[in-house]
This record gives C-alpha cells, sequence and structure tokens, in this order.
C-alpha cells in the first residue's frame, strides 16, 4: 500500500470485518495509531498493514518488544480515552481535557444507547446522553440505572438544549406537534435506533398511540441532526427529529417540542477518580462555560450539576 492511502474508521472497520466500536477499542489500547482531519480520526495505510501482519504471528512480536518498552506502551494506552456522542460541546470538552496531560481523547460518534452499551462493555470512557423516558417524563436516568446495573457511575448535566421538528422552510404543511404525527400526508426521515433522537420518536409514538408502521419513511434512516436536517430541507422528508441547532446549520425551520437535559455519564473506577475529577473542574470552569455560550442554542444553568452518583 502506498503511504499517502489513509483509511476513516468506518473503512478500517469494513477492511477487517469488524464493528467501529472494536477499530474504538484498539486505537484505545494505541494498537492502531490514527491521526485526525478537523474532527474525522484517519489511518494511515501502512500502520494498518503493520497492525495486520502484527497479528499473524503475535509470539514473534511479542518477542522483540523489550519489557520496559511494555510497560510504556500500557502506561500510554492508559490515558486515551474515548469520548462518544455527536454534540461539538463534545470536541471542546475533549480539547480542555487534553490540556491536562498525560490524557489523550478519541472520539465516537454512536448514539446515545449505542454509546451507554459501549461503556458498560468498557469501550468508551465518557458517554453522552439525551434519552428520554416515557413512563417518567425524566431524561437519561431511568436508561443509566437499568444498563449500567452493578457499576457504580456519576451523571453529570452538560447542556439542556431544544429537541423538536424539522420542517421546510415556512411550515407549509403545518406541522406544530407529535399528534400530527397521525397524519397519512407526512413523510418522515428518522434516526437510526440507539439514538437519542429515535428514542424520543419511538417514545412520543407509544405515548400518543401512534403505530410506526403507519407513518412514511419511518424505516428510513440518517446517523446524525445534519443529515436529518438537510433531507428535510431538499425535500426528500417532509419532517424529521433532531435538536435546535443542527436546523439553524442547514436553514431549515424548527418546531421546539421538548427541552432535553444532555448529560455526561463516567463508570467510578479507582483508575477514573482523576478523570472524574478533571471532568468536573472543567465543567465548572468559567472559560469552558464562555466557549459553549458562543454557541449559542444552549441552557448553562445546570452545567456541572451532579444528577446523580451511585457508590
Amino acid at each position: 500500500m502506498s503511504k499517502e492511502i489513509s483509511y476513516t474508521i468506518e473503512e478500517v472497520s469494513q477492511l477487517l470485518k469488524v464493528s467501529k466500536l472494536t477499530i474504538y477499542d484498539l486505537i484505545k489500547k494505541g494498537e492502531l495509531p490514527v491521526f485526525r482531519v478537523g474532527r474525522q480520526m484517519r489511518m494511515d495505510a501502512e500502520d494498518l498493514d503493520r497492525y495486520i501482519k502484527g497479528q499473524k504471528s503475535p509470539q514473534m512480536q511479542a518477542a522483540i518488544v523489550p519489557a520496559a518498552d511494555a510497560q510504556r506502551v500500557d502506561k500510554r494506552e492508559s490515558h486515551n480515552i474515548v469520548i462518544s456522542g455527536q454534540d461539538i460541546v463534545l470536541d471542546i470538552l475533549g480539547k480542555h481535557i487534553e490540556k491536562c496531560p498525560p490524557y489523550k481523547t478519541l472520539r465516537s460518534y454512536s448514539g446515545s444507547l449505542n454509546s451507554l452499551i459501549s461503556l458498560y462493555n468498557g469501550d468508551c470512557d465518557i458517554v453522552s446522553l439525551h434519552m428520554f423516558d416515557g413512563d417518567t417524563g425524566e431524561y437519561n436516568l431511568p436508561y443509566v440505572k437499568r444498563i449500567l446495573t452493578g457499576y457504580p457511575y456519576i451523571l453529570l448535566n452538560l447542556v439542556s438544549r431544544k429537541a423538536g421538528f424539522y420542517v421546510q422552510k415556512g411550515n407549509p404543511l403545518n406541522i406544530t406537534s407529535w399528534t400530527d404525527l397521525k397524519r397519512p400526508d407526512l413523510n418522515i426521515i428518522n434516526r437510526e435506533k440507539g439514538s437519542g433522537a429515535r428514542i424520543l420518536l419511538d417514545e412520543q409514538l407509544r405515548i400518543h398511540h401512534i403505530s410506526p408502521q403507519s407513518i412514511i419513511g419511518y424505516n428510513r434512516e440518517e446517523t446524525n441532526h445534519l443529515s436529518v436536517a438537510s433531507a428535510v430541507s431538499t425535500g426528500k422528508a417532509d419532517i424529521g427529529i433532531g435538536n435546535e441547532k443542527a436546523a439553524k446549520m442547514v436553514g431549515v425551520d424548527f418546531i421546539p417540542l421538548m427541552t432535553e437535559r444532555y448529560d455526561l455519564v463516567m463508570v467510578k473506577t479507582p483508575e477514573n477518580e482523576a478523570l472524574i475529577r478533571i471532568v468536573k473542574e472543567i465543567l465548572s470552569s468559567a472559560l469552558f462555560q464562555t466557549e459553549i455560550s458562543s454557541l449559542g442554542d444552549y441552557d448553562q444553568s445546570q452545567t456541572g450539576a451532579i444528577i446523580a452518583e451511585t457508590f
């Protein structure tokens, strides 16, 4: 392979025929080196080749690594942390964490539920959540309690933000509420299973006794807010679910329906004590809060507040 060739994480997962979470785990462990282009992580073809060849002869690999070097590798690996979620606020958080050596941050862009499961499996370190529970009317904590069974954890507020409908400019179809989803003339674009927006939609359909099968386009999925808003903007769909920020970025109208709490959850372990302390200090810092405020469309009244903590 040419040195000029590089791959995205998705391309590497396809080449190796494993999930993206497996690739993120290998990156976190320091087994696959990556570099960044903007927000995207990429991997040199040469590094991927080297990893594949190493897996073919693991005994030889172990033989040529001195014990002292192995210890240094282990120490380095322990300081790579994975932050999972899609909001740009997480990139700002990662930048602040990296100001606290020796931490290095990697980003996964999985949805809330999939990220929480990854945290349970040890594949992530900091997970962002915005999952609405229709039975309690509460965000995030009901899901954390169910999935992180047996783990001590801390749930911190990052920001709050508006969630609702993306509609075309001028709202020509006069869409105003969840009950409009009963209308047979609406064509929707959905989010992927496991995302917070998908959970919000499915819970609202359940609450309002609307069958998903009755909604045109329910099974058409996009994997981020911007793609959903873009589908509405180009007329591929009449309506989509997402947050206010993406609507303004794409240029579609936004019908606010919920104020969702966007939280961070971390598992409490002796190894994570320093990281948890650093994250709490960052969330409470004037510099971090000023940076978030400059973005607009975020409510920071609870930023840094401990929503729940187990011991």
